[in-house]
């Protein structure tokens, strides 16, 4: 099971099975779902896809997922993850926050956050994301907490995905 994490006003902790409704919601609002794997999916999909985060991810500990909450509420405000992939080669980082906790620096501490897990617990030498070319937002956020942009994925589709890297440093420990 994934292990909590804090930060400074967030806590990652392990999905529980009443967080399903808020879980399905996050990912049914469009502007969070349209950057996250190839959009929007139905509630069924949903709750398809919150299920295997039990059944698959948790139960055989194949990496770490997390619900994330402001520390001092208890609702959802975002999605975090970190897992092999193959179009990094390595550990991407993952996340998504609603609509309501965007502006106010909470997809850095997040991004951070992941990062200082990856390069610590987890012990990597470099950590990946992906991001579509349109989602300029979240190319400058990862851009300042030092990732850099390697490569271009070409999808399926004819869009372009941006593949970052950022190396372990002297102060990643």
């Amino acid at each position: 099971m994934s292990p909590r994490l804090f930060t400074e006003r967030l806590e990652l902790a392990p999905y529980a099975p009443a967080d399903e409704e808020e879980f399905v919601a996050l990912f049914q609002d469009e502007r969070v779902s349209r950057w996250m794997g190839d959009g929007p999916s139905s509630p069924a999909e949903d709750r398809a896809l919150f299920g295997r985060i039990f059944t698959k991810v948790y139960a055989r500990e194949l990496f770490d997922v997390w619900a994330v909450r402001f520390r001092a509420a208890p609702e959802i405000v975002g999605h975090a993850e970190i897992k092999p992939t193959p179009e990094s080669g390595g550990h991407e980082i993952i996340y998504a926050l609603a609509p309501a906790a965007w502006g106010q620096g909470l997809g850095t501490e997040l991004a951070t956050a992941l990062v200082g897990y990856g390069f610590g617990p987890l012990g990597l030498r470099d950590v990946h994301a992906t991001v579509a070319a349109e989602n300029h937002a979240s190319s400058a956020l990862l851009r300042r907490v030092g990732f850099r942009q390697v490569r271009d994925i070409e999808e399926a589709d004819g869009s372009t995905t941006h593949l970052l890297t950022r190396m372990r440093g002297p102060a990643d420990g």
